[in-house]
């Protein structure tokens, strides 16, 4: 069976589905067709329902529940893993609201906790999220929302944390951050589903016993990455979620959509959004 599959260059995705789409384990006769692209241009093909199985940010499943289910494995949820709100200046938090914010894509789950932390702030820009290092430096924002490999390198540059998304997440719920998942169309038979749920566990499974086995593809899509942030960003990325959601992680994203309903960000969510 061919499937269209979509996942970002980041190193935790390519980590996580090398097996699976260089045929190091069984994938019970299942072909892939690999998008490879970021994760706002993957929430364009989910949007647009032309995408079988890909990675989405759990802010954007909330605008395409109806035709996609969440995988059990690959989520990307942890702990002092969340978005990162800098600026080149000191700032006070009575003054975010009136913040001109660079953020990587309004899709975004940063863009979600960042509503749900300041619902009163409106005045934000959508950039790459390689990009919002530089804009803020050149003065063209007075703050920017830095996600990935951005969170090692901002300190570097001269850049100030202004608060952390993910610690204001984890007092207010004492939960982990669900940032990114995996998603499949509903339109196939439960017991394809079921498939593609086992294919996508084994793949996170193998790259767990054997770490190194993708390095080269990781190596490749990330670029001028330097090593010791490529495996930085593996290991905050990639954890017991990845493998398996379980009920804790269930009940993250679950609390993400109730906060974000009950602020009117989001709109009200179906209860059945998992792969069972």
């Amino acid at each position: 069976m061919h499937l269209t599959l979509g996942f970002s260059t980041c190193p935790n995705d390519t980590y996580i589905f090398d097996a699976m789409v260089h045929g190091r384990i069984d994938t019970e006769g299942l072909e892939f067709e690999l998008i490879m692209s970021d994760v706002e241009e993957l929430n364009r093909h989910a949007f647009a329902g032309e995408i079988d199985i890909t990675k989405i940010s759990y802010h954007a499943y909330a605008y395409i529940a109806d035709s996609y289910l969440i995988l059990n494995s690959g989520s990307a949820l942890g702990f002092q893993n969340g978005p990162l709100l800098i600026s080149k200046h000191k700032v006070y938090p009575d003054e975010i609201k009136n913040l001109k914010i660079a953020i990587p894509g309004k899709h975004t789950t940063a863009n979600l906790l960042l509503s749900i932390a300041y619902p009163e702030h409106k005045n934000k820009k959508e950039y790459l999220f390689s990009d919002i290092e530089e804009v803020v430096l050149s003065g063209e924002v007075d703050a920017g929302l830095i996600i990935h490999e951005n969170r090692f390198t901002y300190q570097q540059k001269g850049l100030k944390k202004v608060v952390d998304l993910g610690e204001f997440w984890e007092s207010k719920t004492g939960m982990a951050i669900p940032l990114g998942g995996i998603v499949v169309n509903r339109k196939y038979p439960a017991e394809i589903l079921c498939k593609i749920d086992r294919v996508m566990k084994r793949s996170v499974d193998f790259a767990f016993e054997n770490p190194k086995a993708s390095h080269a593809f990781v190596k490749h899509h990330a670029q001028a990455m330097d090593d010791m942030v490529m495996q930085n960003h593996i290991k905050l990325y990639v954890n017991e979620f990845t493998r398996n959601l379980g009920v804790n992680g269930r009940k993250a994203v679950e609390t993400l959509y109730r906060e974000a309903t009950t602020l009117g960000v989001i709109p009200k969510m179906r209860k059945d959004i998992f792969v069972d």
